[in-house]
C-alpha cells in the first residue's frame, strides 16, 4: 500500500512539473503575438478610440498587417487594419462590409471547394479583404480574396 502511494505521489509531481513546463512554453511563444497586439492597439488609438478589442490576428501577405476587431466608444463594431511598417491605419464599421459568411458565399458562387479551412481578414495595397483558404479536388491549396466592402474578388492563388 505504501508503495502505491509513493508511485501516485511521483506521478502527481511529474504531472505538475510537465504542466508547468508546458505553461511556460506557451506563455513564451505567445509573447510576440501579445506584443504585436499591444503595438497595434497603440497605433490604432491615434486614429480611433477603441472601447474593446474582441479579436486580434496577424495577416501575412505583401506585408504584415495587424487586424483588430472590436467596438468603438459609441458601441459600434469596427475593424481596424494596421500595416506593420507604414502604420497607415484603415478603419471600417463592420456593418459596412461583408461578414465572414457573406465572403464565403461569394467564394461559393464562383468556386466549389472540397473544404474551407479558414476565412480571415487581411489587407494589401490599402484594400481590406477577406482571405478564404480552401482545399480543392486532390487537396490542392487555394486562396480567394474578397473585397471587404464590395465582395468582388481582388486576388486568388490556386492549386498549390
Amino acid at each position: 500500500m505504501i508503495e502505491l502511494k509513493k508511485w501516485i505521489t511521483i506521478f502527481i509531481i511529474v504531472f505538475v512539473v510537465l504542466v508547468g513546463i508546458m505553461g511556460t512554453i506557451y506563455s513564451t511563444a505567445m509573447k510576440p503575438v501579445k506584443s504585436a497586439e499591444e503595438k497595434a492597439i497603440s497605433i490604432a488609438e491615434k486614429k480611433i478610440k477603441l472601447d474593446k478589442v474582441d479579436h486580434f490576428h496577424l495577416y501575412h501577405g505583401v506585408e504584415t498587417v495587424y487586424v483588430l476587431e472590436g467596438t468603438d466608444k459609441k458601441g459600434q463594431k469596427v475593424i481596424v487594419w494596421v500595416p506593420e511598417k507604414s502604420h497607415d491605419v484603415v478603419v471600417r464599421k463592420a456593418k459596412n462590409g461583408l461578414t465572414r459568411q457573406e465572403a464565403i458565399k461569394k467564394l461559393l458562387e464562383k468556386r466549389t471547394p472540397e473544404k474551407i479551412v479558414s476565412a480571415k481578414l487581411g489587407m494589401e495595397n490599402g484594400i481590406p479583404f477577406w482571405e478564404i483558404y480552401y482545399l480543392s479536388d486532390g487537396d490542392l491549396i487555394n486562396y480567394y480574396c474578397v473585397d471587404f466592402k464590395t465582395g468582388e474578388m481582388v486576388k486568388r492563388i490556386e492549386n498549390l
